[in-house]
């Protein structure tokens, strides 16, 4: 812990593992890319980007397909959890690519834990800060399907084995480019004193 800003901040590290972008419409799966840019609203070519974005399921608060401020314009997820699920799942492993991520990232086991307002800082200077939670849904578990044929209803046990590790999203702060192998500065905001 160190104080900064007038802040009393916990840090931890962080490595990229993989960047990924979902550039294709028919699907949400992403491919990965050496190095790229984080623009405000995300990466350029992928289906999140946007500074808006229209209200879906995940806001019932607004009628479905309102502007909205997009909250999701990156996913992380970390390797660690991404062994757990493939361990509670019974296989051999859980790519980030057939979740739809953008950055995997190493180092930080509990990622999804990571309170809303938190930062992740690149070498460049670039900024994310942490929107919440990446809920899990059937969906990537449909993916992780047809990876694994004579596995046993693999879509729905994703949704219960990706519970708090399913990674979170992220709002582009500060842009600017991001690599593979980055080391990256995680400061984890402290509700009793939290930053702005």
């Amino acid at each position: 812990m160190t104080e900064k800003w007038g802040y009393v901040l916990k840090k931890a590290q962080a490595t990229i593992q993989a960047l990924l972008i979902a550039d294709l419409p028919e699907t949400f799966v992403t491919r990965r890319i050496p190095e790229t840019v984080f623009e405000f609203g995300g990466i350029r070519g992928d289906r999140h980007f946007g500074i808006t974005s229209k209200a879906d399921t995940r806001q019932p608060m607004y009628p479905r397909g309102t502007e909205i401020l997009n909250r999701r314009q990156i996913t992380v997820v970390s390797e660690e959890e991404l062994e757990q699920i493939a361990k509670e799942l019974e296989v051999e492993t859980v790519l980030p690519e057939w979740l739809g991520a953008n950055l995997l990232v190493k180092g930080y086991p509990e990622l999804t834990k990571l309170t809303q307002g938190s930062r992740i800082l690149f070498p460049s200077g670039t900024g994310l800060i942490c929107m919440g939670e990446n809920m899990p849904c059937i969906f990537p578990g449909e993916e992780i399907q047809k990876h694994y044929e004579g596995y046993e209803k693999l879509a729905a046990r994703f949704v219960k084995a990706g519970y708090k590790r399913r990674g979170i999203v992220c709002a582009v702060e500060r842009p600017g480019i991001v690599h593979e192998k980055d080391e990256v500065q995680i400061l984890i905001n402290d509700f009793s004193n939290p930053m702005q």
